[in-house]
Formats: structure tokens, sequence, C-alpha cells
């Protein structure tokens, strides 16, 4: 039996990491770390309220086996682009580092197709920063998932993202080439990525490109 840790419980991605995880009867434990509750009642469910700028006060519940990183905001709800730095790329490093030393054996993490620390785009950019850095922490395995758009049911409404999914989904419809860009509902990365735990590679560090999660969320 194992543990799962969690960080990004509360997101589109998380949520259905968490719910899956307690689902599953390979874990008899998962620890969520979040800023509040997510209201979920399990005897399973290990919950810390936490304030992630003083992770030194309690990095030492970070225990467990598996790791999943599924943090994520946009500018526009982080407030700045230093705030959106904060929550996409130094917690999580910070977070994996003292899940890393607490000697956690394996790590999967949600980044973004696209994903490039020299690219020109804010977004990519940071989240290829934190590929980077992640993959150097001395963890067994590492798994990175660059998903498309992301689709599903959010708790605050992003405008911007369902005009986007509405324009690829006509793309997509007229150029079939582009099936890989194709939107992608949250539960199905969260399928995906619980799904490469399993698999049968003895890589390192693997990056499962946007095609490859939709073909990794079929096998469960």
């Amino acid at each position: 039996m194992k543990t799962a840790v969690v960080i990004g419980a509360s997101g589109l991605i998380g949520k259905s990491l968490v719910k899956k995880l307690l689902e599953d009867n390979r874990y008899n434990s998962v620890k969520v770390f979040v800023r509040r509750t997510i209201n979920i009642s399990n005897l399973k469910l290990e919950e810390h309220i936490v304030d992630f700028d003083k992770i030194t006060g309690w990095k030492s519940k970070i225990t467990g086996d598996e790791l999943y990183s599924a943090m994520g905001t946009t500018i526009k709800k982080a407030g700045s682009k230093e705030a959106q730095y904060k929550i996409d790329v130094t917690y999580q490093y910070e977070f994996a580092k003292a899940a890393a030393e607490n000697e956690i054996k394996s790590y999967f993490l949600v980044s973004s197709s696209g994903a490039n620390v020299n690219s020109k785009l804010y977004y990519m950019k940071i989240k290829g920063e934190l590929e980077e850095k992640v993959k150097l922490l001395p963890f067994n395995k590492i798994r990175i998932f660059r998903p498309s758009l992301l689709v599903g049911e959010r708790d605050e409404k992003r405008f911007g993202e369902k005009a986007a999914e509405r324009l690829l989904k006509i793309v997509v419809s007229l150029f079939p080439f582009l099936k890989n860009q194709r939107p992608i509902e949250g539960e199905k990365v969260a399928r995906a990525m619980i799904a490469s735990v399993n698999e049968d590679n003895t890589e390192r560090i693997k990056i499962f490109e946007p095609l490859e999660i939709f073909q990794l969320a079929e096998k469960v």
C-alpha cells in the first residue's frame, strides 16, 4: 500500500487526481497540502492547511511514495508576473525539493504544451524553467505532462480559455493533423498521470506531449 502526496488539489486536475487516488486500492493514504480545505471527508485523506511561504515549518510532513504536482495559475488571477512565478515555479520547486530530501521516490508534474525555458512567452518560459529545475532533483522517476488547453469545470470562470477552446475545436475539425492540440479534460490528464505509475518504462525522466497524454488516459 502506498501514500500519495498532492499539491494543487483544489485545481482542475488536482481535484480529479485526489478523487481517483482515494478510490484506488493501491493507496492507503492520500496527503494534500492546501491553503484552504477541499471539503472532502474520507478516511484515507490527510489534509494539511499550510502557508507555502513558510515551508520550513512543515516540510517534515511531506512524506510518502509519490508526489503529484498540479499547481497553476494565471497572471490575471495571481495579480502580477511575480505572484504567478511564485505559484507556478517557487512553491512547486521548493515542495519537490523537500519531497526529494524526505525520500519520496516518484514525481509527477503537470506542465504545459509548449513549455520551454527559452520561450519568449512568459507562461511557457516559467513552465519550462520549472521543468529544468525539477529534473535535477534526485527522484528515481520523474514524469512530466504537457497537456494542451485544459477544459472542465473550474471554481472560477476563465473566459479567455473558453474562447480559445471554441476556436481550437473549429480549427482541429478543419485541420485534423492538429488533433494533438485539441483541448483535453482535466480528468483525462489525471487519469494519464496515474496510468504512468504502472507503465513498464525504465527511463528516469519521461515527458508526455499532448497526444501521448490522450493515449495514456485511454489505458485506464
